[in-house]
């Protein structure tokens, strides 16, 4: 039973010549990379995950000579990943921004009860969050014009909007409680809107 386990775990371990094929070639295979992909940073991190994954699957590779070929093909694969998943981000801000351009503004009798003790709170949030915030919610502008004069991308502000809102309702929580939940409507705290 013994022998049995040893020889499991001795074929399961990638062959010496095959790792060492691999870091061999590192530069080669960082050069591949950084030809193929936006930047240094995004080749390592590419890299060093196919490492990983060529080392999880390296025990059915003997030949040094083929393992270099078959990490390449594993590269081109993670670039292709690589590429997706950028897409699929790309796509979810693009969703995002659609979604928060279309967004309407609540009827005048629903906005004229709204409660105005959140801007309170604005403050205490970041600065570049608290700025979007009363640019875009407060003044009415438009967040491709907030972006196109902070220099960021429409997907970008689209993306710190989101998060700004999501930090201003965290803190709306805490300290409003009950109200928060409710949509600051009927609250006690005496700051309504003057419009």
């Amino acid at each position: 039973m013994e022998s049995l386990e040893r020889k499991q775990s001795s074929a399961e371990q990638p062959e010496p010549a095959v790792v060492a094929a691999w870091v061999e070639n590192h530069r080669r295979f960082l050069a591949f990379l950084e030809r193929r992909v936006e930047s240094r940073a995004a080749a390592e991190e590419i890299l060093q995950e196919a490492f990983v994954r060529g080392l999880g699957q390296a025990d059915e590779i003997r030949d040094d000579e083929r393992a270099v070929a078959w990490f390449y093909r594993l590269l081109r694969n993670a670039v292709i990943d690589h590429y997706r998943a950028r897409g699929a981000e790309a796509r979810g801000l693009e969703a995002l921004a659609r979604e928060l351009a279309d967004a309407s503004a609540p009827p005048p009798e629903i906005e004229a009860a709204l409660c105005r003790c959140f801007e309170a709170l604005l403050p205490a949030l970041r600065p570049e969050y608290s700025e979007i915030l009363r640019r875009v919610d407060l003044e009415g502008g438009r967040p491709a014009d907030f972006a196109r004069e902070a220099g960021l991308t429409a997907n970008n502000a689209m993306v710190r909007l989101h998060r700004a809102r999501k930090a201003l309702r965290a803190d709306l929580q805490r300290s409003c409680r009950t109200c928060a939940d409710h949509g600051c409507l009927d609250c006690s705290c005496g700051v309504r809107v003057s419009r």
